[in-house]
Parts: structure tokens; C-alpha cells; sequence
């Protein structure tokens, strides 16, 4: 029965499209000229809110109405699971042209005729990675000038109904939607799309799709820009192509657009990078068998002599030294010559990587017409929140209107708590942080008596070590709780931030910026810095080891060094981030996507509307992107912070990126509604925050050649402590490990067997030995490698930076090309406007306009002549 009922159903709407002879999947009003800028969705429940709700849509689309809109209402008959309403917005042209005045929007004025840039002579190489013209450049370049309504013969409009790009269209409508009232609550004016969606009055708010992504609209006045970009961009098999980045700006707006150029920059630029790593991976790989230190550590009669001391109280054993054979070999591949090169290296490449990106935005900014952008005018607008959630007005001193404001008492009390509320949650990481430290003292006696005694692993115990078992499973589990900690701090830092009332947008968006990336920056690297700065640094020695909170003794380096240790934990959550961030953007919106299309893919394609696609999608919220930048900025520390342990870090980076870029396009042209387009000039405080990462990232990697690796302490032996001529290295390891003698343990240290009866052991450090006067305390190699380590960074650091500021000095931030144009853009707009008010006046003279005088025509010709002159 319930099948035959959902049959006659399907009947009765077949019926109703043959009648109307049009498809649903159509962007336009049932009369197909009038297009659909907007749609508003909601569900008609009869419960407590019922009526309210409905007060509220009917006073909001009837103000709706009398800015100027036109709706059109589908009723939830129409649509496919008979419960929603679609309301259908279009912006006729009176109401387009006079918001685009109040939004500054910037129209075609006349073609360019600048010649265009000299021709690249690597074109031909760089052909098989071109896009078609038509797809780089899907609209003419014009000169563009603000939109006026009083001078609308001075604009090229051909058609008034394609004049605004659809981009341009909904950025008008949610200019509106964001401001208009729909009554008085409380004794409060209400107002705003974003308040009725979140009091559920409408379910949904967005602009449509232009066509299906795998196939062209049937209607020839859609350009299908969409199916273009999922077929030339968002398809993982074009990850060789350039990014149509003209097309993306068209279609999605100039913010997203920024945020492709910025990452695709960012991926070309990685490549230079993980060429240069590799190169130094393979240097490592291939010296490996010349490395003198891991052939003495595997060396039987060297290494396999050397007794060690125990690495935890009691329960461990003494141990042969070239039991850590395959483990230092393995470190030379990332602790070698190349390690300082390429340190030096990325502390440039960064250098380069911002000022030539600086060069790319400028010439962006030409390209887009975003030279003249008033961002005081785009952001420092007052958010309608703001607007709602402050009763009290103040006059502005610029303006002199009233506009409302927070008092101060409020503002100390809402920064106070959103202070308390950022630093006790990184005061959690630290404290998750010292849990995993905790961990690794605790488990570490366990696995180094658990390999000693399991004949099991005994073909592998010469690669997987206590020390390395202990890191990785640490490692893990520290990424796990990083996963956890970044689930709930990204929805406190949005209610905290929410609490502070920001006044503007940008406000807004900085400050949550701030909270985000501090906190990201304390979960995602503390790790790390511990592993690169603190481990095995405060250990003590046999018989006076150091203990954290009394009880855990403090972990030591591998006698090859800490440096692979990092390189493990750098790789565990660089890649364990990455992989999983994929899994987030791609495979959970496509599940939800296609678990809530699945009822509609049994029905006719022309009964699923293109409002309802729409509205199954995904939401890109305003937050979307800020997202992908956090996603690239926290990558963007883990190759330039710590890269000097891992060289194949900008390599890994450079894979993700290739991928990330088809993932973030596929997803934003087939999983999610489209965003409203928004205007942004740069990629804002994300530079800012950029330029500090390159200054620390200096400072980290001098750090870490001079106190992680153990580059220094070999300098030192080969220059002023080596005593064969023939082979310098010869003796180092035995150099490095100072003696203990065993009676000397306490109780406490003193490990439960010594069934070889072993009288001294050797540990890592420079202290005098136990018949010598100054018995365990350091000698004067250990003052002579500190110095030498504090020369190294206060003289890499000055190197490096002198090197920096002179290249960001040398690469001017505009190029000579980009100024020249502007500035002849500048004139001829000013030429033109002028030509055209000196038309007008000559008309008003000849037709005795008392109002338009000789000396006003006289003003005018001379200020053509004087812009001439300029």
C-alpha cells in the first residue's frame, strides 16, 4: 500500500513537469529569465515555535520584498521528501546597481590595451602543464572603475542581466540578507539571515550551483563554470596542471581565490625545497658506510667492548655498546655535514618563499582589481552580532551618528575569562605533554627488560631498541592526545570568542586566528621541542641521576645522539596529521553527502531541483577557510622549525600539498554548497604570522645542530682532540663516553645482577674519571664543546639573518612591470572619467543648463590637463 501510494505520488509530479514543460534543475524562476541569486530553506514544524517562527519569515520576506528583492516560494509538496520549503531569491537590476554603489564593486569600464607581460622562453617546456586558454582567462581584461548609478553609459553593459557575475550577484544578496530586520523581540530590534538560521526560522541560506559537476547545463545561458572547474581543476588527474585561478576568483570570489594562489605558490616553492632535502637524505645514505662513529659502535672489539651503564634503576642490565649498531647507523642518514647545509639552506628558502609570494599577491591585486580595495569598507564593517548583542550608543567622532558599542567594564570582564580559558587549556597540553614524558620513564624499564628476556624479538632487536620503542609508542600516543585536545579546544576558542563580541569582521577573524594558532602551536610542537631541547640534556650521572617529580629517572639520548629520536617523533605526527586531515575534508563530507542524497537518486532527474542538490550538499561555513590555512601554517612550522633533524619533511609536505590542492577543489566543487563569494586583497594576519615562524625557525635550527646533533662535540674531537693524523674520527666514541666505576652505585641505581661481574661502566657525557682528583665532575672538553656550541648558534644566526634581510631587501615586494601598470591603469580610468564628465557638461551647456557655468567647464578641462601632466 505505502508503494503505491509513493507510485501515484511520483505520478502526480511527473504530471506536473510535463505540464510545465521545464526541468527543475534549472537556475532560474519558473518564468526562465529571472536568476536565482539566492535560496532559503525551512522546515513547517507544528510545534511550540510554530507560530513565531512563522511571524518572523512572513516580516522578514515582505522587508525582504521592500528592499527590492523578488521571492519565489516551491511549497514542500514540490519538494523531494515533502517536508521543505524553498524560498528563491533574485535581485532584479535596480536593486544590483544600487548596492553595488554602496559596496564599492568595481565594473569593466574599457578593454585593456597594456601589452601583456614578454613571453616566457620555458613556455614550450612548460606546455604539458598549461590549461586551455579559455579556461585561464575566461573573461576579457578590462580597465574597471567603482560602479556609479549616475554614470551608467560610462560602463560596459551589453546585458543587464549578465553584467554582474553571479559571484557579484550573491555577495549583493548577503549584503542584505545579513542586514535585514524581521521585527522586535524583547524590546530589541532583530535583524540578519545568521540569527534566524540559528534560532531555526530557516534551515538553510545559500546560493547555487550554476550546473551537476560531471555534466553541462542544458540551458545555454548557464555557463556550467562549475563542470569546467571539476573537469580542469578538481579532478586528482590533473594534479600536473596549473590552478585556473581567474576561473576559481569568478566563481568563488576573491578570498577563496587568494587562498588557492597562496597554496599553489606555496606547493611550487616546496619543490626547490624537497629537491635540496632528498639531496641531503642521499648524501647521508651514501656516506653511511664511511661514518666513523657507527664503525667503531659496530666494531666488536671497540663497541663490543665498551660496557654500558644501565639505563633505568635496578631492573636493567648492563649493556655491550654495539648492541646499538643498525640504530647509529641509521642517525648518520639525518646527522651528518648536510644537516648544517641544509639548515642553512631553509632559513633562506623561507626568505624567498615570503618576498617572492609578496610579488605574486601584488601582481594579483593588479590582475583582480583589488589595488584600490577598501578593506575598511569590506571588513571593518560592523558585524550584525555586534550590532544585536550592544544596546548602548555612543556618537562616532567620524561619522557623528549614533552606533553601539561595549562598554568597557564588560570588554576587561569577557577578555578576562577568554584570557583564564586559553591558558588553562594550554596549560592542559603542557600538562598532557609531561603525561606522555611520565609515560615514557614508566614503560621504558619495561621494554628494555621485556627485549632483553623475549627470544622472539631477537632478529630485530638490533634495529628496535628500548630507546626506539619507547619513542614511537610515545609518539603515537602523543598524536593521539594532540587528535583529542584539538577536538574540543577548536569549539571552545569559537565560544570564547563569540563571548568577547568582536566589533568587526576582521576583529573577529583575528582574534579567533590568535587563540587557534597558539594553541595549535603548543599542542602540535611541544612534543617536539622536548624531544629537540630538554630530553637526555638533564639526566645527571650513574650514581647522581636527575628524577622528575622524585620518582621517574630523567630519559637519556641513544649514544648516537636525540637527533633520530626527533626525526621519529617529527615523522609520527607530520604524517599522521596529514593522512588524517585527508580523511576529514574528503571521505566524511562525501558519507554524509551520500547518505543524504540516497532517497533522491531513485527519482527523475528533472523532479531533483537544483535548489534541493544544493541544499543536500555540505555547508562551507565562514569559517571554512580559516580551517585550510591553520592546516598549511601548522605544516608550514613542521618543515621550516624542526627541519634540520628530518630533510625529507618539505618532501612529505610537498606530496601532501599536490593532493591537498585536488582535495580542497574536489570537495569545494562537488561536496559542498557554493560559499558566498567575499572579497580579501592577501592572505591577511596568516603573513604576519608567517614572518614570525621564519624568524623562530633561524633560532630552532641552530638549537638543534648545536645541542640535538652530534655535529659539534665531532668538530671539537677532529680539530683539537684527535690523535691520528691518518684517520681523525678514529677514538671518538671512545672519547664521548666517560667512565663509572660500579661500586660506586647507590642502592637505589644499583642494578640487581651483575652476573659477568663487570667493575666499570661507560656513560654518555665528559666527566673526569673516578681516580682522577676531580672525580665525575666535567672536564674541559665539555666547557670547549659549550662554547663551541654557543659560538656556532650566535654565529649562524647572524649569518643567516644578515642573509635574509639582505635578499627581502633586494626583492622589491611590487615588481617594475605590476607599478607601471597600475599606474597607467590609474591614469587612463582617471582620463576616461573625466573625458566622460566633460561630455556631460558640453550637454548641458547646449542645452542652457543655467546650473553648468563656463568656469565649471573651464575646471574640468584643467583638471584633464593637470592628470595629464601627473
Amino acid at each position: 500500500q505505502q508503494s503505491g501510494r509513493k507510485y501515484n505520488l511520483f505520478l502526480k509530479r511527473r504530471l506536473r513537469i510535463d505540464k510545465r514543460h521545464q526541468s527543475k534543475d534549472s537556475i532560474f524562476f519558473r518564468d526562465g529569465v529571472r536568476r536565482i541569486d539566492f535560496v532559503l530553506s525551512y522546515v513547517d514544524d507544528l510545534n511550540k515555535e510554530w507560530e513565531k517562527k512563522l511571524e518572523r519569515r512572513k516580516e522578514f520576506e515582505s522587508n525582504l520584498q521592500k528592499a527590492g528583492l523578488e521571492l519565489e516560494t516551491e511549497d514542500k509538496k514540490e519538494s523531494e521528501d515533502g517536508k521543505i520549503f524553498f524560498v528563491k531569491i533574485h535581485a532584479p537590476w535596480e536593486v544590483l546597481i544600487t548596492y553595488a554603489e554602496v559596496l564599492n564593486i568595481k565594473v569593466p569600464i574599457r578593454e585593456n590595451d597594456i601589452p601583456s607581460t614578454v613571453e616566457n622562453p620555458l613556455d614550450c617546456v612548460l606546455f604539458p602543464l598549461r590549461l586551455p586558454e579559455k579556461v585561464m582567462h575566461p573573461e576579457p581584461d578590462y580597465f574597471t572603475a567603482p560602479f556609479s548609478k549616475d554614470k551608467q553609459e560610462l560602463y560596459l553593459i551589453n546585458d543587464e542581466s549578465t553584467f554582474f557575475s553571479p559571484s557579484m550577484r550573491n555577495r549583493i544578496v548577503n549584503y542584505i540578507l545579513t542586514r535585514c530586520p524581521y521585527g522586535t523581540e524583547e524590546g530589541k530590534k532583530k535583524f540578519g539571515i545568521k540569527r534566524l538560521l540559528n534560532n531555526g526560522t530557516y534551515t538553510a541560506a545559500y546560493p547555487l550551483h550554476d550546473c551537476q559537476y560531471w555534466k553541462k547545463a542544458s540551458d545555454p545561458n548557464c555557463d556550467s563554470e562549475r563542470y569546467t572547474l571539476y573537469m580542469e581543476w578538481a579532478r586528482f588527474l590533473r594534479f600536473y596542471k596549473e590552478q585556473p585561478l581567474d576561473l576559481i576568483r569568478k566563481y568563488y570570489g576573491e578570498k577563496i581565490g587568494i587562498y588557492f594562489a597562496w597554496l599553489g605558490f606555496y606547493t611550487e616553492m616546496l619543490f626547490l625545497a624537497a629537491v635540496v632535502g632528498l639531496i641531503c637524505f642521499l648524501y647521508g645514505l651514501f656516506t653511511m658506510d664511511e661514518n666513523m662513529s657507527s664503525k667503531e659502535i659496530c666494531d666488536p672489539s671497540i663497541g663490543g667492548e665498551i660496557i654500558m651503564c644501565p639505563l633505568c634503576d635496578r631492573d636493567c642490565e648492563y649493556w655491550r655498546l654495539n648492541t646499538t649498531c643498525e640504530s647509529s647507523q641509521y642517525s648518520h642518514l639525518f646527522d651528518n655535514v648536510a644537516t648544517l647545509f641544509f639548515a642553512i639552506f631553509m632559513g633562506i628558502w623561507v626568505t624567498l618563499f615570503l618576498e617572492f609570494w609578496k610579488r605574486r599577491q601584488a601582481r594579483l591585486k593588479y590582475e583582480w582589481d583589488l589595488v584600490d580595495f577598501e578593506e575598511e569598507q569590506q571588513q571593518l564593517q560592523l558585524r550584525p552580532e555586534y550590532e544585536a548583542k550592544c544596546t548602548q550608543k555612543k556618537k562616532n567622532p567620524v561619522t557623528q551618528e549614533m552606533e553601539p558599542y561595549l562598554p568597557l567594564t564588560s570588554q576587561a570582564v569577557r577578555f578576562c575569562i577568554s584570557g583564564a580559558t586559553v591558558l588553562f587549556w594550554v596549560s592542559l597540553i603542557i600538562a598532557s605533554m609531561i603525561a606522555v614524558i611520565v609515560y615514557r620513564l614508566a614503560v621504558y624499564a619495561a621494554f628494555a627488560s621485556l627485549m632483553e628476556n623475549t627470544q622472539t624479538l631477537q632478529p630485530i632487536s638490533g634495529l628496535l631498541t628500548p630507546q626506539l620503542a619507547t619513542s614511537v609508542t610515545a609518539s603515537c600516543l602523543n598524536f593521539v592526545i594532540i587528535m583529542i585536545l584539538n577536538f574540543f579546544y577548536e569549539r571552545i576558542a569559537i565560544w570564547i570568542t563569540d563571548m568577547e563580541i568582536p566589533r568587526t569582521h576582521m576583529e573577529y577573524e583575528n582574534r579567533l586566528t590568535m587563540k587557534m594558532f597558539l594553541f595549535q602551536f603548543v599542542n602540535y610542537y611541544s612534543s617536539c621541542f622536548y624531544v629537540a631541547f630538554f630530553k637526555g640534556k638533564f639526566v645527571g650521572y650513574p650514581g647522581a641521576y636527575t628524577y622528575m617529580f622524585n620518582r621517574w629517572r630523567n630519559e637519556e639520548c641513544d649514544p648516537a645522539g636525540c637527533l633520530i629520536e626527533l626525526t621519529t617523533q617529527l615523522t609520527i605526527v607530520m604524517a599522521g596529521k596529514q593522512i588524517w586531515g585527508n580523511i576529514q575534508e574528503a571521505i566524511v563530507p562525501w558519507i554524509c553527502n551520500w547518505w543524504g542524497r540516497r532517497k533522491a537518486r531513485n527519482n527523475p532527474e528533472n523532479l531533483y531541483s537544483r535548489w534541493e542538490q544544493d541544499h543536500d550538499l555540505q555547508t562551507f561555513g565562514a569559517l571554512g577557510l580559516f580551517y585550510e590555512y591553520l592546516e598549511m601554517v601548522i605544516q608550514f612550522g613542521f618543515i621550516t622549525l624542526f627541519v634540520a633533524s628530518f630533510p625529507l619533511a618539505p618532501l612529505l609536505a610537498l606530496m601532501n600539498n599536490i593532493l591537498e590542492i585536488r582535495v580542497d577543489s574536489w570537495k569545494l566543487t562537488t561536496q559542498y554548497r557554493r560559499p558566498v563569494a567575499a572579497k580579501a586583497h592577501s592572505i591577511g594576519v596568516w603573513q604576519e604570522i608567517l614572518n614570525g615562524m621564519a624568524i623562530l625557525s633561524v633560532v630552532t635550527n641552530a638549537f638543534i645542530v648545536a645541542f640535538t646533533s652530534d655535529m659539534i662535540p665531532r668538530l671539537v674531537y677532529y680539530y683539537a682532540y684527535s690523535e691520528s693524523e691518518d684517520s681523525p674520527m678514529s677514538g671518538y666514541i671512545n672519547n664521548s663516553l666517560s667512565v663509572f666505576l660500579i661500586s660506586d652505585f647507590p642502592e637505589r641505581n644499583k642494578p640487581k645482577e651483575n652476573p659477568e661481574n663487570f667493575s666499570i661502566c661507560r656513560y654518555r657525557d665528559y666527566r673526569y674519571p673516578p681516580d682522577h682528583e676531580k672525580k665525575y665532575l666535567h672536564t674541559m672538553q665539555f666547557w670547549h664543546i659549550l662554547a663551541a656550541k654557543l659560538a656556532f648558534i650566535i654565529i649562524m644566526e647572524h649569518v643567516v639573518f644578515i642573509v635574509k634581510f639582505f635578499v627581502a631587501w633586494m626583492i622589491p615586494d611590487v615588481p617594475a612591470d605590476v607599478k607601471a601598470k597600475i599606474k597607467r591603469e590609474k591614469y587612463l580610468t582617471q582620463k576616461i572619467l573625466h573625458e566622460y564628465e566633460l561630455e556631460k557638461l558640453k550637454e548641458r551647456l547646449c542645452q542652457g543648463d543655467k546650473g553648468a557655468t563656463e568656469k565649471e567647464f573651464i575646471a574640468t578641462e584643467g583638471r584633464m590637463e593637470l592628470s595629464r601632466a601627473m
